[in-house]
């Protein structure tokens, strides 16, 4: 008889689930963006700030941004989780992840509104 001996913060179900969610809206706006530059006879400077100035693209953009960095953090923990076996290193690895995906977080806000 095998006796299973699970370990591990048990993330499984909730974390392949928010993948696809947050794959789903990285493929939306990356089909909105796509189809709005295809629809546009040619595209400078103030076409592309013209789409950005609207709050409600800002929102999707930045829903996009989110999606992004919360979809990396969970392949980079995965891959750092199954390859890197020193605590210690690993540890380092997460924590410097964290910090350039909130960094970079941070920028995207500062981009979309200016602030």
């Amino acid at each position: 008889m095998l006796n299973r001996v699970v370990t591990g913060a048990h993330y499984g179900l909730r974390d392949w689930l928010a993948q696809r969610i947050t794959a789903a809206v990285m493929a939306l706006f990356s089909l909105y963006v796509a189809g709005w530059l295809l629809l546009q006879p040619s595209v400078d400077y103030d076409v592309w700030t013209r789409l950005f100035s609207n709050n409600v693209m800002r929102s999707f953009a930045l829903l996009f941004l989110l999606s992004l960095f919360y979809h990396a953090w969970i392949g980079v923990r995965d891959i750092v989780m199954d390859y890197v076996k020193p605590a210690s290193i690993r540890l380092l690895i997460h924590v410097a992840v964290i910090l350039a995906l909130l960094l970079y977080a941070i920028w995207s806000v500062q981009i979309l509104w200016g602030l």
